[in-house]
């Protein structure tokens, strides 16, 4: 169970974690991505898809929050069903957000794909397992 948690977790901080930029005053990461991807006004329309999934994160961790405060209310086999029901949510909204990077990502150029490789890999050790 723990290494399910542990892989579900690591997918969803590559799926749903900030791209990782260099600073520039006044920009969010997102929109630092934003700028140097150059979009076209044709792949604006998948851009605000992308750029909607990407707050799936802020929603699950304020769902995680409830649910553990709720946890300790529980008894055992209903604690169960609260994480499994929550493991089925993460795996709906890390779904939900592949598809909509999928999308995105097919409308980029061989050049905007390599930059937006680049500037959304999670930073060496970050999510991995030693």
């Amino acid at each position: 169970m723990k290494r399910l948690v542990a892989v579900a977790a690591g997918l969803a901080l590559f799926i749903g974690a900030g791209p990782v930029l260099a600073q520039t005053v006044g920009l969010s990461q997102v929109e630092q991505l934003h700028q140097a991807l150059h979009l076209t006004p044709s792949q604006e329309g998948a851009w605000q898809l992308y750029r909607s999934a990407s707050d799936v994160p802020d929603k699950a961790q304020s769902r995680r929050r409830a649910a553990s405060t709720l946890f300790r209310t529980l008894d055992a086999p209903r604690r169960m069903d609260l994480v499994e029901a929550e493991m089925r949510q993460e795996l709906s909204d890390l779904q939900h957000q592949s598809q909509v990077l999928k999308a995105f990502y097919v409308t980029l150029s061989p050049e905007q794909k390599r930059v937006f490789d680049e500037r959304t890999l999670p930073p060496a050790g970050e999510g991995q397992q030693q």
